[in-house]
């Protein structure tokens, strides 16, 4: 079976960003995702398509391929009264590099990164922890097969993606 549209790929692979492991995904237990239908980047799945079962793969995705430059807008200070929770804010939680999972004004999820606090305020950085990095890739195809109607209508594990990235950015320190 080749990789197309609305088949499920399973994948090992090896990430590395400026000569660093990012993140590696064994044989055994395999990344699984439906192809076309936007789970990944997109230039990541168009490197995979028309590949088989046993093919190796072994690419380069720039920064603009993968999530975007450093965008210097997604940088923001903060007021600290943001972060309160009945009129405290909790211990620990206004750590520098830490993760803090946000919500913009219309409801969107996004992963801030604590960069500095300061009296009043709280510099957070938006980018993605991948933004300006070059993406190495080297893996194989595991299997391949049809995804069935119950996975075209509801995702591979019952719920749709909220989000394009393929791996668990909470871990990533990035490139920046």
């Amino acid at each position: 079976m080749i990789i197309s549209d609305e088949k499920v790929v399973s994948l090992s692979y090896t990430l590395i960003v400026d000569g660093d492991v990012i993140e590696t995904v064994k044989e055994e237990k395999p990344m699984q995702f439906i192809y076309g239908l936007g789970y990944l980047l997109p230039a990541f799945e168009e490197k995979l398509k028309g590949k088989q079962t046993g093919d190796d793969f072994n690419f380069t995705l720039s920064a603009q391929e993968g999530y975007g430059e450093v965008d210097p807008n997604a940088v923001v200070e903060l007021s600290k009264d943001l972060f309160m929770i009945n009129g405290k804010i909790e211990e620990g939680l206004l750590v520098k590099d830490k993760i803090i999972p946000m919500q913009d004004s219309e409801g969107h999820r996004m992963n801030g990164v604590v960069e500095e606090i300061s009296e009043n305020t709280v510099t957070m950085n938006f980018n993605h922890p991948l933004a300006g990095c070059e993406l190495n890739f080297t893996g194989k195809v595991v299997e391949i097969r049809e995804a069935t109607e119950k996975e075209l209508n509801d995702g591979l594990f019952g719920e749709r993606a909220e989000s394009s990235c393929e791996h668990d950015c909470s871990g990533c320190s990035g490139c920046h």
